[in-house]
């Protein structure tokens, strides 16, 4: 017993196996890994400024918009949406989002300048507190107003959600906190009538782009996005 106790503490000192279970630190936000480098992965926030992103129909962001503590986060009175400067058709998006009690917000993609506002073009990720009251088609994780999360997997309002859309070739996944809330094809039948029997029915351009910028919304409400990042699909 001696010498098996022996053994394995010099396992641990020499960095074996038991010393590899201890977990390691956590990357710090807005960063990538070597791993993540070598995935193909791309930081669409740097951390620090509004680099990449403009106003929708704007070449400018909304001044509105600030980075605070490593997050971006509008000015919930005055902001306009935010949206990439790129255009992205088939990818992974990963982010974290955090929203204020009874706040509303979301992610759109595939958004295209036509209408007046991001949504009546590019599909919705609902960023929400669930506690804020709304049917099952507006809470969080969802596509908003079309598909139901499957369940609730929010944290806390003041909490930072790990969000994840993945889009390929029209099949879309709506990821929340690790787990798949949503699961869709754009262009389907089922898709069509949801958004027929939908207020999205008023604007054509509602999923019309094979491609298009993302876009951080301003809803009235505080809400912070980190670690956005991306990487693109074939």
């Amino acid at each position: 017993m001696k010498a098996l106790a022996l053994a394995l503490t010099l396992t641990v000192l020499a960095g074996g196996p038991l010393a590899a279970e201890r977990p390691t630190a956590a990357p710090a936000p807005n960063t990538l890994t070597a791993t993540e480098k070598a995935d193909g992965w791309r930081l669409l926030f740097d951390g620090a400024t509004t680099a990449g992103w403009k106003g929708f129909k704007s070449p400018a962001p909304d001044a509105g918009w600030r980075v605070r503590d490593g997050a971006l986060s509008p000015d919930p009175k005055t902001s306009k949406d935010l949206v990439t400067k790129g255009s992205y058709e088939n990818f992974e998006l990963s982010f974290e989002w955090k929203i204020a009690p009874k706040g509303n917000s979301g992610v759109m993609f595939h958004v295209i300048e036509v209408g007046d506002e991001t949504y009546q073009s590019g599909p919705e990720y609902q960023v929400l507190d669930n506690a804020h009251g709304e049917p099952p088609l507006q809470r969080a994780g969802g596509l908003y107003a079309l598909y139901a999360p499957t369940t609730d997997a929010t944290r806390p309002p003041g909490e930072f959600n790990q969000g994840r859309i993945v889009v390929d070739h029209g099949h879309v996944q709506h990821w929340l906190n690790g787990v798949k809330v949503a699961d869709y094809e754009i262009g389907s039948a089922d898709f069509k009538a949801r958004a027929a029997a939908s207020k999205f029915r008023q604007w054509p351009q509602f999923a019309s782009g094979r491609t298009g910028a993302i876009a951080l919304q301003c809803h009235g409400n505080e809400v912070a996005f980190r670690n956005l990042k991306i990487r693109l699909l074939k």
